[in-house]
């Protein structure tokens, strides 16, 4: 609950534009907008999206190129991938829906089925349940060409791993054949098992581009990274996080990962519209309402105790 009275500041030049305007309402609504999502375009995050669109842009050949997306959970992959597709949305016209890039998840247990069945929902096809192999394959391969797909976006792409033996070579098999067959680039996502996956087969290994997405360390990208997420907060006064001590702070509370410095800042931005205090700082940081990785691994350990 926001306790304090809002007040309306004269210069909120330390805000992006866009904030500058959020920061004019009334506090609850600021709250809203601060808990949202937030797309931050720091360089290796551009970096990821221009590759992206170079695979979608690759003129249709035998062997197309493809991408692995590889980092910690949390740190980012999700929302780069998201942010492409948005560049790309589907459309609906006299011929049917086109929808360029499709986004799937892989099934925690890979199979050839489950792989197909995950295909259609991801386009939102209607088929029937207890679909055998050969009618899920033919359905979901001649759906995604109705659809126009350029580009196929494979997260959790670690899942592979946790087939075994013959059925995982399977797995890899019908990803060459989908690559071969379709002739659209593959964008696998996940963690570091998933680059275990790729190079368990040689010929995946040779087709799988890997992007890695490592852990953030305090330097002047991380630094820039901070400035960024203080001025797209729409908060009255200036965040000075931008320092390399607060860096060092703010990275080990949060781990190291990009998506958990957005939820630690984000909760003390909340603090700082409810205090008053209208700024990320020590103080709002020890009000927010975050613990870290570790530490809510160790809470949840001791309840299980």
């Amino acid at each position: 609950m926001v306790t304090v009275e809002d007040s309306r500041p004269q210069d909120l030049t330390h805000l992006h534009p866009v904030a500058r305007e959020l920061a004019k309402l009334p506090a609850e609504e600021r709250l809203h907008r601060i808990r949202a999502d937030r797309w931050i375009g720091y360089p290796k995050a551009m970096d990821a999206v221009e590759r992206l669109g170079v695979l979608f842009r690759w003129p249709r050949k035998q062997r197309m190129p493809n991408l692995l997306l590889v980092g910690p959970t949390n740190n980012g992959k999700s929302m780069i991938v998201e942010r492409f597709r948005r560049t790309h949305p589907s459309v609906t016209g006299p011929d049917g829906e086109n929808i360029p890039v499709v986004c799937m998840q892989m099934p925690s247990e890979p199979s050839e089925l489950r792989f197909y069945t995950a295909i259609l929902s991801a386009i939102g096809a209607p088929f029937r349940p207890h679909l055998r192999l050969p009618e899920a394959e033919r359905l979901a391969l001649s759906l995604l060409r109705a659809v126009g797909v350029q580009m196929l976006v494979i997260d959790e792409f670690h899942n592979v791993l946790a087939g075994r033996g013959e059925k995982r070579r399977e797995f890899l098999n019908l990803l060459r054949f989908l690559g071969n067959d379709l002739r659209i680039p593959l964008v696998g996502v996940g963690t570091r098992e998933a680059y275990l996956a790729v190079r368990s087969d040689d010929q995946l290994e040779n087709r799988f581009e890997p992007f890695i997405l490592p852990l953030w360390e305090v330097g002047d990208e991380c630094r820039s990274l901070l400035a960024s997420f203080a001025a797209s907060f729409p908060l009255h006064s200036r965040s000075l996080i931008d320092t390399e001590d607060m860096a060092r702070y703010l990275l080990a509370r949060s781990e190291g990962t990009i998506g958990e410095l957005a939820r630690l800042l984000t909760a003390a931005a909340v603090a700082a519209v409810e205090s008053g205090e209208e700024r990320i700082n020590h103080r709002t940081l020890a009000m927010a309402d975050y613990i870290g990785p570790s530490e809510r691994r160790k809470v949840f350990e001791k309840q299980l105790l």
